[in-house]
């Protein structure tokens, strides 16, 4: 007998639908086609012994099992469900009657429990998208999928559980999530704030400034100085995400398998802050089955990279392309996946390897041209593209000791938000460009244009302070959003001298 049961197959951040044809005949092998990879070939042993141990019967008879469409590589154990109820209903053990109305995906325990899997997000939205009437989960992954609106949502714990489903019984639970209150009551829930940062008033503008247009920045200071405390809470200032950047976040969460069973939708910006000894594969992505990489993981968010000179050069390069185009495409011989990142990239670094050049109080001890070595180790294109230096200095006792408490996240956020929505209107007939950060050239030249006086502080800064040629557009870009944050329609002198400080790295004198 032929039964067809559905399941899903995930490409990128997406799900492709899965045709799972099981024939029964006379005979006694078993046979798996439609490019399996080794963990869907081992599935005979696992379903043989949940179905036994739950008091079902393994067909002593030929079994086929076909997965369409058999040109796309099947990976991972989340089939072992859909073969399990297949063969239960090509043996006539179980109604196959409504197997068409349901997408299962589960992978099974020897005892016949369901294990949790990876992708249930993007698997419900096929399963609406291709008609449809449900989708049976793992119950640790309802929660998530429940966020589809117009597809029923089941969270099972055991196969004898969907067993009886088919049977007609009502024993499934049925999982319904609102996901606008999901959305908007978690839109503000913050482990860090600006208010717990005592001193550091010139960091904190920096990175309004930076929030407020979607700069890319670099911290440079000694240690202890408060560089990773202030990157923490930068994702408390920025502007909250919307349901779509919410959905396309939790999707790539979901690919990589990092939602908790307890999550359904992530609604706060994600921060991602990877180790130093990170491969450029898990960087940007790839690997043999390609899974999304930590530039992905940071969509809509922040990438921060601590202690930037001691990350391998090929790592630092691969994100050259990805900071520019917002999204990484891996290629391999037979397809191509495309996983978006568009995120801000914040780092931190000493100034050099003893960490005290420039300290206030402390002598740096590193010999000649180590300073300009170590900094050498960051290439000019990657710099190129961090539109802000700002230069952290250790806070003094007297800021430590003071009872007052700093200005709260949510009143900078609301700075940032206003500049933001001013940019959103200036670049409305721009698709995909959504902050100044983004600015072509020739945007630049319309949006960024100063007066005579404007144009000789700029030209005697460059001068003077031996500023390289691409810190021009930069110093621009980031006056733009200086103005923004003030509301001005156009920038001047006060805008422009703030953005001259924050290219430090750039001047000609500077580590040496």
């Amino acid at each position: 007998m032929l039964v067809k049961t559905f399941g899903s197959a995930l490409h990128g951040i997406d799900a492709i639908s899965i045709t799972i044809e099981v024939n029964i005949t006379r005979g006694i092998n078993f046979n798996m086609v439609g490019l399996p990879d080794n963990a869907v070939k081992e599935s005979q042993e696992r379903i043989h012994a949940a179905l036994e141990n739950r008091g079902y019967k393994w067909p002593g008879k030929k079994i086929v099992i076909n997965m369409a469409p058999a040109d796309i590589r099947k990976e991972g154990s989340a089939y072992d469900l859909p073969i399990a109820i297949g063969v239960l209903g090509a043996s006539e053990q179980l109604n196959s009657e409504r197997f068409d109305q349901y997408v299962l995906m589960g992978e099974l325990s020897l005892d016949g429990s369901i294990q949790s899997i990876k992708g249930s997000l993007p698997m419900a939205i096929e399963a609406r998208n291709k008609g449809f009437k449900g989708i049976i989960l793992p119950k640790s992954n309802a929660n998530e999928a429940a966020i589809v609106n117009n597809l029923e949502v089941y969270g099972a714990e055991s196969i004898e559980d969907v067993f009886r489903f088919f049977e007609g019984e009502d024993c499934l639970e049925l999982y319904h999530i609102d996901t606008r209150d999901e959305f908007f009551n978690r839109l503000n829930e913050f482990e860090f704030d600006f208010e717990d940062v005592k001193g550091q008033e010139n960091i904190k503008r920096a990175l309004e400034i930076a929030a407020a247009g979607g700069h890319n920045a670099i911290m440079i200071g000694p240690p202890g100085s408060g560089k990773t405390m202030l990157a923490q809470r930068l994702p408390s200032i920025l502007p909250p995400l919307n349901l779509h950047e919410a959905l396309e976040t939790t999707k790539i969460h979901s690919v990589a398998g990092l939602m908790s069973p307890n999550d359904s939708l992530i609604s706060v910006r994600p921060f991602r802050s990877p180790h130093h000894t990170i491969s450029d594969v898990a960087l940007v992505g790839g690997g043999t089955y390609p899974q999304p990489g930590e530039i992905s993981l940071a969509h809509h968010g922040v990438l921060f990279l601590d202690e930037l000179p001691e990350f391998k050069r090929t790592v630092l390069e691969v994100m050259r392309q990805p900071i520019e185009n917002r999204t990484i495409t891996i290629s391999r011989a037979k397809f191509t996946v495309d996983y978006p990142a568009n995120f801000m990239l914040i780092a931190s670094m000493n100034p050099c390897p003893c960490g005290y050049y420039n300290h206030p109080d402390k002598a740096c001890v590193c010999g000649p041209g180590i300073v300009q070595k170590y900094l050498n180790k960051i290439s000019g294109p990657l710099l190129d593209r961090i539109d802000l230096h700002v230069e952290v200095t250790p806070v003094p006792f007297r800021e430590l000791s003071k009872d007052r408490k700093s200005e709260k996240s949510a009143i900078v956020r609301d700075r940032v938000i206003k500049a933001r929505k001013i940019g959103e209107e200036r670049f409305k007939e721009k698709p995909g460009i959504f902050a100044n950060a983004q600015m072509s050239s020739k945007l630049l030249r319309k949006h960024c244009q100063i007066d005579e006086n404007g144009t000789e502080l700029l030209k005697n800064a460059m001068e003077k302070l031996g500023l390289s040629a691409r810190a021009y557009d930069r110093i621009l870009k980031v006056s733009r959003t200086i103005a923004d944050l003030e509301g001005a329609e156009n920038i001047n002198n006060d805008h422009l001298s703030e953005a001259i400080q924050y290219r430090s790295l750039d001047r000609d004198n500077w580590g040496t």
